[in-house]
C-alpha cells in the first residue's frame, strides 16, 4: 500500500498537471470506486463536474483536491484514495489513451490555458475510489481546512501544525508497544509498515517495545527518524514493492533498494552484521536485527 513518501509524490504530479483546470465530464466506469460516496456515482459526477481545482492537500497517507464551485466558493474538496493499488494518471487528449482495462474513474479537464486533458483513476484491486466530501475546520491548525472524513487524523511529520515532543509525550503516556503507536493515524500520521521497521532499526529500538519503558528523548529520536526516511524516500520518488504503484507520468520509485531492514529478512545487518528477522505484527510483517534492537529497557533508554 503505498505510504507518505508514495503519496506525497502523486500530489506533487497532481499539483502541477491539475491545479487551475475545471472538471467537464466524468465517467465512473466501477462502483466500488465510489462505494464511499452518498449517493454513489451520480452524486459523485454531480458535485464534481463544473467545479475547479484550487489546491492539492495531502496529511498522512490520505490525499485531497480542494475545489471551488463556479461562483468561486471552495467548501468541498476531492478525496483520492489509493487504496492497494490506485494510480492517477494525466492523459492529453493528443496522446495515445494507453491501457484502459483497470480505468474506475475517468474524468475530463480543461486546463487554466484552455487545453484539454483526461484525468484517470486506475484501480486493479479496487480497494481505492474517489469522494467529494464537505471541507470543514482543521482542527490542529487554525485558519485551515480538512476534508470532514480526516478530520481526525493526526498531523504527520512533514505538517506545519505538528509537534514531534508533544506526540512523544502523548505516546509515552500509552502503555503500548511502540510499533502500534507509530501506526497509530490518531497519535501521527503517515508513518506506515515500511518506514515504522526502518526508524525503529535505526534508532535500535524493538517494535514490541512498550513506549512507557521509552524515555521521551528516545522517542523524539525515533519520530525524527521516521522524518528522516520519509525525507530520503521522497527524494526518489518513494519505496516501490509493487509494480502496480507509480507517480501520475507512470514512474515507479526507487527507495526500496536502500532499505536498511523491511523485506530484507535473512539478510546481514548493515549494522551489526547478525541475520535480518521477520515477524508478524498487527497482521502485518515487522522486519528486525534481533542483536541490535534492544527488546528490553536500559536505563536512559
Amino acid at each position: 500500500m503505498p505510504e507518505l513518501p508514495e503519496v506525497e509524490t502523486v500530489r506533487l504530479g497532481v499539483e502541477k498537471h491539475v491545479i487551475g483546470a475545471t472538471f467537464t465530464g466524468v465517467q465512473v466506469h466501477h462502483d466500488r470506486a465510489v462505494r464511499r460516496q452518498v449517493g454513489g456515482a451520480a452524486a459523485l459526477v454531480g458535485r464534481l463536474r463544473g467545479t475547479t481545482a484550487v489546491a492539492a492537500r495531502r496529511r498522512g497517507k490520505y490525499l485531497w483536491l480542494e475545489l471551488a464551485d463556479p461562483s468561486g466558493v471552495v467548501d468541498e474538496a476531492l478525496v483520492i484514495h489509493l487504496g492497494m493499488s490506485g494510480q492517477l494518471r494525466i492523459v492529453d487528449e493528443d496522446k495515445p489513451a494507453g491501457e484502459t482495462k483497470h480505468l474506475r474513474i475517468r474524468s475530463e479537464l480543461i486546463g487554466a490555458d484552455g487545453g484539454p486533458s483526461e484525468f484517470w483513476f486506475v484501480d486493479q484491486r479496487t480497494f481505492g475510489g474517489w469522494q467529494v466530501d464537505d471541507l470543514v475546520p482543521d482542527l490542529h491548525s487554525l485558519g485551515r481546512s480538512v476534508p470532514s472524513i480526516i478530520a481526525h487524523i493526526a498531523p504527520d511529520p512533514f505538517d506545519e501544525a505538528y509537534d514531534a515532543e508533544r506526540v512523544a509525550g502523548v505516546m509515552r503516556r500509552k502503555h503500548t508497544e511502540v510499533k502500534r503507536a507509530l501506526l497509530d493515524q490518531s497519535l501521527v500520521s503517515g508513518i506506515g509498515n515500511i518506514y515504522a521497521d526502518e526508524a525503529l532499526w535505526r534508532a535500535r529500538l524493538r517494535g514490541t517495545r512498550l513506549t512507557d519503558s521509552i524515555s521521551k528523548v528516545k522517542l523524539v529520536e525515533l519520530l525524527g527518524h521516521a522524518r528522516a526516511v520519509m525525507d530520503e524516500a521522497l527524494a526518489v520518488g518513494g519505496s516501490s514493492f509493487d509494480e502496480l504503484y507509480v507517480n501520475v507520468n507512470g514512474e515507479s520509485g526507487y527507495f526500496s533498494r536502500s532499505l536498511d531492514v523491511y523485506g530484507r529478512a535473512g539478510a546481514p545487518c548493515n549494522r551489526c552484521g547478525a541475520p535480518i528477522a521477520r515477524e508478524q505484527f498487527m497482521n502485518r510483517s515487522s522486519h528486525f536485527c534481533p542483536r541490535c534492537q534492544r527488546s528490553s529497557s536500559t536505563p536512559g533508554v
